[in-house]
């Protein structure tokens, strides 16, 4: 009687690792805090800047906060802050600072949101050329830039 019970524990157990799955693929995270409107902390201690995105600092160590940039950080924390996220890398893996360089996905209700394009779309950060990134990104990014 009870290698039954446990077997239908662990029954269980299964389908609900099955289900969790299908609902957060295995490379989402969950956004544990944003830094400020282009850097976010994810659930496993890495911290991630967005790819092509840049917004007033807030948190530089030495530059004064910049105008805007609590809002864009308060945007940012709005969007993504307690939620699931997808990244996707580019050329490069890694920044000076070691920080992860993504494309951040929110998964929300079904759907993702390309956080990196809408802090632009929104006029909360413009599009930072500095660095090479995928070409296509690179003219909507502009784009979005020009119609904010």
């Amino acid at each position: 009687m009870q290698t039954v019970r446990v077997k239908q524990i662990a029954l269980l157990l299964i389908f609900l690792l099955a289900i969790q799955h299908l609902a957060f693929p295995q490379d989402s995270y969950r956004v544990q805090r944003v830094v400020d409107g282009d850097t976010i902390v994810l659930d496993n201690g890495l911290k991630v800047r967005l790819i092509g995105a840049d917004t007033p600092e807030t948190k530089h160590p030495n530059k004064p906060v910049e105008y805007y940039g609590k809002e864009a950080s308060a945007f940012t924390k709005r969007m993504c802050e307690w939620k699931r996220v997808r990244l996707e890398y580019d050329r490069e893996k890694t920044d000076r600072y070691g920080r992860i360089l993504a494309y951040v996905l929110v998964l929300e209700g079904g759907t993702e949101l390309f956080l990196n394009a809408e802090i632009i779309k929104q006029g909360y950060g413009h599009a930072y050329l500095k660095y090479p990134f995928n070409d296509e990104y690179m003219k909507s990014f502009r784009e979005y830039e020009r119609q904010a």
